[in-house]
């Protein structure tokens, strides 16, 4: 109870003040999407959606005033121009920079790089609707044409770790198996077992150039196999609402937990009480993919209850044993987030396992 309250979902705010600016009923809902009744280290002084967000330090803060007075963070979509402002000293910190403009920075005078791990995943699922996906052997086979290495060593190089397990590292449970490499001879075997032959497929994937990267990759090692990867490329609303309609024959995407406790991941990727399409739970990857978890559901109802904490890291070791070699998920990469920033900037994070950038402990 306690990991799933510092979801970044909700916050403590002023009932009264809230409820001044109500209108029909929506508890002061549309009031809030421009402005602030909270108690954080930060207020809301002005948003401008795609522009710009300012914060001014909140002299009430339980912790005492944050260090810095007005926190202003710019949407700025291009990698090469944040890293340009960095360098000039127009900005403090960039953060979202593509592997090239990474390393330009920590080239330059004045200039560090801060890497931590998230909790973000990168996956490739299979939607057990297909008839020949929905075979053992080919869901084994698909996780073999995967150039984990390749991917992680090139267009991803330090911002993605390989990791083939559905618990981040640093969460309770997690383990550092990664049985799955390239191997295209191995995967041809299995889907000969299987009895498929010029297996043809279309994937969603959204138009974020990472994404487009990895499965162009995917597209190279599956056709060494025989299989034909078609890519519907769209925005995440047209893709996400098909991988969530059971449309797709793959998906490629990210998963990021919400909370730091296992039962934020367990309880989606191998959790689904009611496989009929009727049910909608899409949101359940395992319901997306059409997959009845075969037994994992009951085993993630009981460690999710479970008291001892050893104990439930061990339920958890045995779930992802399982859910590796069974399941239609083949997750290849855990994120690294890179932020550079100017050298007298000290104390900055951007959340660790959740996607949490905070601002209130940060000096320079």
């Amino acid at each position: 109870m306690l990991n799933c309250l510092t979801a970044t979902i909700g916050g403590i705010v002023d009932k009264k003040l809230v409820m001044e600016h109500e209108v029909d009923g929506d508890l002061g809902n549309t009031w809030l999407k421009t402005n602030a009744a909270g108690s954080g280290a930060y207020k809301l002084v002005s948003w401008k959606p795609n522009e710009a967000v300012t914060l001014q330090s909140n002299p009430d803060f339980y912790l005492g005033a944050p260090e810095m007075e007005r926190v202003i963070v710019r949407h700025i979509l291009e990698s090469a121009t944040q890293r340009l402002l960095l360098e000039r000293g127009d900005i403090d910190i960039a953060r979202d920079l593509n592997p090239e403009d990474v390393a330009g920075a920590r080239a330059e005078d004045g200039i560090k790089i801060s890497d931590e791990l998230k909790g973000r995943l990168m996956y490739v699922s299979l939607g057990q609707q297909h008839p020949d996906l929905a075979k053992p052997q080919v869901r084994q086979a698909i996780k073999y044409l995967i150039d984990y290495e390749g991917m992680q060593d090139s267009f991803l190089k330090g911002q993605y770790t390989i990791h083939q397990n559905f618990l981040p590292l640093t969460y309770l449970g997690s383990v550092k198996e990664n049985p799955f490499s390239l191997n295209v001879e191995k995967a041809k075997a299995l889907l000969a077992e299987a009895g498929v032959d010029g297996l043809e497929l279309t994937a969603g994937v959204r138009e974020a150039q990472e994404r487009l990267e990895i499965a162009q990759s995917l597209q190279n090692t599956f056709a060494q196999a025989g299989i034909k990867l078609n890519l519907t490329v769209g925005t995440a609303k047209q893709v996400l609402g098909m991988y969530r309609a059971r449309e797709l024959d793959v998906y490629i995407g990210a998963w990021g937990p919400d909370y730091p406790d296992p039962q934020t991941n367990a309880g989606t990727f191998a959790y689904n009480p009611d496989n009929s399409k009727e049910a909608g739970l899409t949101g359940l990857l395992a319901w997306r993919n059409s997959w009845n978890t075969a037994g994992l559901t009951e085993k993630v109802d009981a460690a999710v209850v479970e008291n001892d904490r050893e104990k439930r890291a061990q339920m958890y070791h045995e779930i992802q044993a399982t859910f590796r070699e069974t399941s239609p998920f083949a997750v290849m990469f855990q994120k690294i987030e890179q932020s550079a920033m100017r050298d007298n900037v000290t104390n900055f994070s951007t959340g660790q396992a959740i996607t949490a950038a905070s601002y209130w402990q940060v000096t320079k």
